[in-house]
């Protein structure tokens, strides 16, 4: 069934090739009617689709995963077909017959239908699925508690379509799963009887790595019967962050415990909004980033700017950028003291930009030039997180990725002076959330925070 189902997708995709530059020749003339040669590029598309999609899943089963995810693999996979198409056109020497108009409308007509079709499907499937057809029945291995949290995730996401039909409690003691819901079994032998009766498809394992004695157990008793078994691993007491996720290391799968949660990818787009953002900043806030120098300079002898050397991802050291807000003065070797209210060392104007955050805007510069991002926890001076860090519990994972301008503490209010401890544990606690629950909805929401309401704080002098 299911090799039926593959390929009547792959029989359907190559419609939707053909159907996409059929509807791009009637927007831009009749090319597929005027030469062979069009007809050719559009086959080679679509024989060359069949080849590489699957290896990008897209004829997987997107049971109970991320459909945005998967109209990404396809989006993704498509692009590709369509430039190994260009190559392909400027190897025999005929990019110049093929109109680049009509090639722009059929990749991007024939991408939203084959985006279209998978999510229409999807939404078939779901409806179905949710009316109680096309069901995967799942028995669960784990605790009590961990039992649970699975059993009501199933609830909750009935389109994907799972139903827990029994549960294997290793610690009887904990009694939280609730029995009427789903028969619970105290033993193996009991659990792997009702799997065969009752032809449940798939066996779910959310057991810690200390408990591989049961795993293997589990495993050689369903070697020869056709049941999914799948591990997910309980890493809540070792993970530093919550779902921290599991990545690919030279084909292996590794989860990660202690180590940045952003992927590589998104590591990737938040790198690429930086830089266009910074630039887009500095362009257009020009005019007001001269009117503060002209401003700074005037205010007191001294330059323009003030360079520090702070930490950035990774624990690299680099020079940040600020416009200059207080009078020339020199610390004691090894000190540095914060900025405090009513600041003798603090300009006129300088109490202005610092109420403002206006002095901040030059450390655009540091995020065009990949030293920092817009939004992420804000870095501290090199003598602070020598002190911080013996002293406050997580300090040093803020600088698992690249500090902001911005951040989620600064905020929700943790910013300005620290002057005990329990202000830091705070604003560190902030930042650690920020990395467990990082998106770019996330940093669109605390970069809009701030423009609005965090420019001005009663914390910043």
């Amino acid at each position: 069934m299911r090799k039926f189902q593959d390929l009547l997708a792959r029989i359907f995709d190559v419609a939707l090739v053909l159907a996409g530059a059929t509807v791009a020749s009637q927007i831009r003339f009749d090319y597929l009617g005027q030469s062979g040669f069009y007809w050719a590029l559009v086959m080679f598309s679509a024989a060359f689709a069949l080849a590489i999609f699957p290896a990008f899943g897209v004829y997987e089963s997107w049971r109970g995963r991320s459909k945005l995810a998967l109209a990404g693999q396809v989006s993704l996979a498509w692009l590709i077909v369509q430039a190994c198409a260009l190559v392909l056109m400027y190897s025999l020497h005929r990019i110049d017959i093929v109109s680049r108009l009509w090639f722009s409308y059929w990749t991007a007509t024939t991408g939203g239908l084959l985006i279209a079709y998978r999510l229409i499907t999807h939404a078939v499937l779901a409806r179905a699925r949710g009316a109680g057809m096309n069901l995967h029945q799942v028995a669960i291995v784990g605790s009590g508690s961990q039992c649970d949290v699975i059993l009501r995730r199933i609830e909750s996401a009935p389109t994907a379509g799972f139903r827990a039909t029994a549960v294997f409690n290793t610690r009887p003691d904990d009694s939280t799963v609730t029995s009427s819901r789903v028969p619970v079994f105290d033993s193996v032998d009991a659990l792997a009887d009702y799997i065969r009766t009752n032809d449940v498809h798939e066996l779910w394992l959310m057991l810690s790595l200390s408990e591989e004695p049961l795993i293997v157990e589990l495993i050689d008793e369903f070697r020869d019967d056709l049941v999914n078994i799948r591990f997910m691993p309980d890493v809540r007491s070792h993970a530093l962050f919550e779902g921290s996720g599991v990545v690919d290391l030279l084909g292996v799968p590794a989860i990660n415990l202690v180590a940045s949660p952003l992927s590589a990818n998104a590591m990737l787009k938040k790198e690429i909004f930086d830089r266009l953002f910074a630039a887009t900043a500095l362009v257009a806030l020009a005019p007001l980033l001269l009117g503060i120098a002209f401003a700074v300079k005037l205010s007191s002898r001294g330059p323009v700017l003030f360079k520090q050397k702070r930490k950035g991802a990774d624990g690299r050291v680099f020079t940040i950028y600020k416009f200059r807000s207080m009078r020339l003065h020199t610390e004691a070797k090894g000190t540095l003291s914060q900025a405090t209210r009513n600041d003798k060392r603090v300009t006129r104007v300088g109490a202005f930009l610092r109420r403002t955050s206006l002095d901040e805007l030059p450390q655009f510069f540091n995020v065009l030039r990949g030293d920092m991002s817009v939004v992420g926890p804000r870095p501290h001076a090199l003598e602070h997180d020598d002190l911080y860090q013996k002293v406050v519990a997580g300090y040093i994972n803020r600088y698992r990725i690249k500090p902001g301008i911005t951040g989620w503490a600064q905020i929700n209010g943790f910013r300005g002076e620290t002057d005990r401890i329990e202000k830091m544990e705070r604003r560190v606690e902030h930042d650690l959330y920020y990395l467990g629950h990082w998106s770019f909805a996330l940093d669109m929401r605390i970069i809009g925070a701030t423009i609005v309401a965090g420019l001005v704080h009663r914390n910043a002098y």
